[in-house]
């Protein structure tokens, strides 16, 4: 025979309700503080071998020292980075899931209204890891010499030059349109699945002109297959001193260097996300990262936590008043 469970004073079960919930509420907090052996995937949302994997892949080792605890990458790519970001939006904000990623987080909202989620509000900026220049470059059949050329001929005969990206919204296709916005020119834009095919065409003379990073045009340009019209940052780049940068045209800031950096949920403890931007701080520091970051021409760059926010918003507005008034679409 089951014995009947005693009834409880009602003023016992609500202490034990709200208990239970302090508990649950605690919970996250609890696990990123105690739970310190936990492994941490860090979710690039783009596919192995690009920049941000390698800045991913270079960090992990250092942390996991650091931290005592494993930092393992997770490629989750698609959608333009947004399959990737997306699930780490929806994570627990318990210090186990990070992002990785590059100013394409911002550029996609307003290529993306719909995708689900606002990246200024749903996601903590930890720290800002580098900085990565694009090289504007032209092919051997564009005979274009100069950064003054390419603008006097897109002048003289609008339409007629071409450029390749990787895709609409990309950083490559996004630096070409702040350069035609503010030069007032017009060039026909070329969409490719990815920087491959689209160099594949650049070499071929297919494509007259294109934004490209520094590790992958270095070689041709080397090789005397590209010319190197401008670099994206304000001032030349060690790799390329001669070639000048986009700025040189004196048409307003025409810098279009992309930052990378190291994200967290919304909600994931400022101790925590302190601590990783504190540990980040140093790894950068390493002259062994600082050359492997090089050879992608990249420039390690640490911030606060606050100041790559500042950062990271200053740039959302920047592109989103761009794509509206170039009046471009991720189609």
């Amino acid at each position: 025979m089951t014995m009947a469970t005693p009834l409880q004073p009602p003023s016992l079960q609500r202490r034990r309700l709200v208990l239970g919930a302090l508990a649950t509420a605690a919970a996250p907090l609890v696990h990123a503080q105690a739970g310190s052996d936990a492994s941490v995937r860090l979710v690039v949302p783009f596919t192995p071998g690009t920049g941000i994997d390698l800045i991913a892949r270079q960090i992990a080792g250092p942390l996991s020292e650091r931290l005592k605890r494993p930092f393992f990458v997770d490629n989750k790519a698609g959608a333009s980075g947004i399959i990737g970001t997306q699930e780490v939006v929806r994570a627990p904000a318990d210090g186990t899931t990070l992002l990785v990623s590059v100013n394409t987080l911002v550029m996609n909202m307003a290529l993306y209204p719909k995708q689900g989620f606002n990246p200024l509000t749903d996601l903590q900026p930890v720290s800002q890891t580098s900085w990565g220049q694009l090289l504007l470059v032209a092919s051997e059949g564009a005979r274009i010499q100069s950064l003054k050329e390419l603008v006097d001929r897109a002048k003289a005969k609008p339409g007629a030059l071409n450029y390749g990206s990787p895709g609409a919204g990309t950083p490559h296709h996004l630096a070409m349109e702040l350069l035609k916005n503010r030069a007032k020119i017009s060039l026909t834009h070329i969409s490719y699945r990815g920087t491959a095919p689209a160099v594949t065409d650049l070499l071929g003379g297919q494509i007259d002109a294109m934004f490209l990073p520094i590790h992958v045009a270095l070689q041709h340009v080397k090789a005397g297959k590209l010319k190197a019209l401008a670099i994206s940052s304000s001032t030349p780049h060690p790799l390329l001193p001669e070639v000048p940068s986009l700025n040189s045209l004196k048409l307003g800031d025409l810098n279009v260097d992309m930052w990378y950096g190291v994200f967290a949920p919304a909600g994931t403890p400022r101790a925590f996300v302190e601590r990783l931007n504190t540990e980040l701080r140093d790894v950068l520091a390493q002259p062994a990262v600082a050359r492997s970051f090089e050879t992608q021409g990249m420039t390690p760059a640490h911030s606060t936590p606050d100041a790559f926010a500042k950062l990271v918003a200053a740039d959302a507005k920047r592109w989103s008043d761009l794509i509206k008034a170039q009046g471009i679409t991720a189609e």
